[in-house]
């Protein structure tokens, strides 16, 4: 069964930022061992405050140790402590102290789901950052939001701040948080499909990992582990998915129990996989029962749905269905983690014979993934028609504009010129000559501005008719229940259905293009590849849709074309936004080309088609031996 809760925990960050008492204990009530030690130690120091007479700077950082021993199980009391720890230092007027506790309450309202309170306070830790100089705690905050933008799905905008994370933590030598963020963006990655990239940070993570002492060395890498044995489970490699998952298990104990609560649930599928039901119900309620502990909603979701995969497996049905409905009822606005329990709760009522319910649950499968899918698809596609027509309007007001002013001009030329018959004359001809042109010139605009809003137009309907008959064959699917013999291939083949028809919606209108812009989109393309680097400078805005899809493909044909023919190690992307400029450079150092001689296929037609189409300049420079750098420039307004 598949396995999608693999959720970013930020494990190495709370090293620095919170004083999380921890304690290792080896063997299989090592959860209840950190439970009781941390609750012996919480009520040690609430004794404390209450016995001995504290300063106000005291009774502040017992709080913060009080709500950092709450956070491994009990969040809320996490939360309050540490909002007491923030009056005091407020009232103490301690900055430093409070750019650290507005963090951890970040953190704390992060794991909790309290996005938008989690977003208050890092912004308020980034700005008392900011206005220290604190180099080190203002990069911290870089990778927090990049934690709470993961929470939230926002993989393209939590990759943004992890990638400033990466450089800076690089260029100060910070090596414990660079390999943080590298496993950061490993993670994302595997979660967008991307396992080859995702694989490469890994194997950069590992490699660094030697610089470590063994304190680091533990608190580190059980991520790293997890997210192999992550990536060679999608590649049904699991015997290597096992050995990696022992090792992160091996490292857990003293680390707390966010990560050994994903190792729990890893072991847990790998067994499962290999129909091994005795031990992956074993690790299913390990991982119930930190989720249990730690009282985390996604933790909870990803544990339930485990669990309700092996009963399903042991076709206990019943159980199956209380699990994954229990796990539902606990955040059903969460589409990706609803969908795959939604999914389990269709199964197990088909196999138990209750069709009518069955039939809700495959119905409620089938919106989720259309809503998963085409959420903010038909609100796009709605935006562009608009903007279309716009264009479309202004495009002839100005056509109508420029042909007034033009017979403006010969009326004035008459007049002038009356006086010379034989010179008005010549002066017509040549303006009438220069009309001509001008009016072809136009026409091939127009034509190419009408070829690129037809090509997205196709592409946008393209799209909507793939979504209107992945609706009929659910549809068609769910009908057929009740005839059908083998009814969990009916699920499967509806899993299938719902992966190609999201991957290839993608493709045909890039998200990250309709939801971040051409700045967002030009970094998904240089991600992908390790040898390209992405540069940005200027002002991040919105222009015109057509002008970033323009950039987007000319981007992508001019990346591709540098990855398959110059032999480059390095590509740079460059893109300057300005108030009245979008301009775009992909250099790189490959073989180049005699710029007389070279041969234009189609991919550079179409670059030099989608310029002309939004009036753009485009210059490409390349000799034998020393590269190629193309500029593009468009007008933005």
């Amino acid at each position: 069964m598949k396995h999608f809760f693999a959720c970013l925990r930020c494990r190495l960050l709370l090293v620095f930022m919170l004083a999380v008492s921890s304690v290792a204990v080896a063997n299989d009530d090592d959860a209840k061992a950190l439970f009781y030690y941390s609750r012996s130690l919480i009520d040690s120091l609430k004794q404390q405050l209450n016995t001995q007479p504290l300063t106000d700077k005291q009774k502040m950082e017992t709080y913060a140790e009080i709500a950092n021993n709450y956070h491994d199980f009990e969040m809320d009391s996490a939360i309050w402590y540490m909002a007491k720890s923030i009056a005091l230092a407020q009232e103490l007027n301690d900055r430093e102290m409070l750019i650290q506790y507005h963090l951890s309450i970040g953190i704390f309202n992060g794991f909790k789901g309290n996005y938008d309170a989690a977003l208050v306070h890092i912004n308020q830790s980034k700005d008392l950052a900011v206005e220290q100089g604190n180099l080190r705690m203002e990069t911290s905050v870089i990778a927090i939001f990049g934690f709470v933008y993961t929470q939230q799905g926002m993989y393209h905008t939590a990759m943004d701040h992890y990638l400033q994370h990466l450089k800076i933590t690089e260029s100060e030598g910070w090596i414990e948080s660079h390999i943080g963020s590298l496993a950061n963006l490993s993670e994302i990655n595997r979660r967008l499909g991307n396992t080859e990239i995702a694989f490469q940070y890994l194997k950069q993570a590992e490699e660094k990992s030697n610089q470590l002492n063994d304190f680091y060395y533990r608190w580190i890498m059980p991520q790293v582990y997890n997210e192999y044995a992550y990536i060679y489970l999608s590649k049904g490699d699991y015997d290597e998915a096992f050995r990696n998952a022992l090792i992160a298990d091996s490292l857990c104990f003293d680390v707390g129990t966010i990560n050994l609560c994903y190792t729990k649930s890893l072991l847990a599928s790998i067994y499962l996989h290999w129909n091994d039901y005795d031990h992956a119900l074993h690790y299913a309620k390990e991982s119930y029962r930190y989720a249990d502990i730690l009282k985390d909603v996604t933790l909870y979701i990803n544990a339930g749905k485990i669990l309700s995969d092996v009963y399903l497996a042991q076709k206990r049905y019943r159980e199956a269905e209380a699990e994954a409905l229990k796990a539902w009822q606990i955040d059903t606005t969460n589409i990706d983690a609803s969908r795959d329990l939604v999914h389990n709760l269709a199964l197990a009522n088909m196999y138990m014979g209750h069709t009518e319910q069955a039939a809700y649950y495959l119905k409620k499968y089938a919106d989720m993934n259309a809503q998963y899918t085409d959420k903010s698809f038909h609100t796009t596609v709605s935006d562009l028609a608009i903007k279309y027509e716009t264009e479309k309007k202004e495009e002839r007001i100005a056509l109508l504009e420029r042909e007034r002013n033009l017979l403006e001009t010969e009326r004035r030329l008459y007049a002038g010129l009356g006086v010379s018959g034989i010179l008005l004359a010549a002066l017509l001809g040549i303006v009438l000559a220069q009309n001509k042109r001008n009016a072809r010139k136009q026409r091939r605009l127009i034509a190419a501005e009408s070829l690129q809003a037809g090509e997205i137009g196709e592409r946008a309907r393209i799209a909507e008719d793939l979504h209107d008959r992945l609706g009929g064959s659910l549809s068609a699917a769910r009908i057929g229940l009740k005839n059908a013999e083998n009814l969990q291939i009916i699920g499967e083949k509806i899993d299938d259905c719902i992966r190609e028809v999201r991957e290839i919606t993608n493709n045909i209108m890039p998200r990250s293009l309709r939801l971040f812009g051409i700045k967002g989109a030009l970094e998904d393309i240089c991600v992908q590849f390790l040898n390209v680097r992405f540069h940005f400078f200027g002002d991040d805005r919105r222009v015109r849709y057509n002008l970033e899809y323009a950039m987007y493909c000319c981007a992508r044909e001019l990346v591709s074309n540098a990855q398959k023919h110059s032999g480059a190690e390095h590509i740079d992307v460059q893109l300057v936004q300005g108030k009245k400029h979008l301009s775009l450079t992909v250099a790189d150092d490959g073989c180049g080309f005699d710029e007389k001689n070279i041969v234009k296929g189609d991919g550079l037609q179409n670059v030099r088609n989608r310029v002309a189409s939004c009036r753009g300049k485009l210059d490409i420079s390349s000799s034998p031996g020393r590269g190629t750098e193309t500029v593009i420039e468009l007008r933005s307004v």
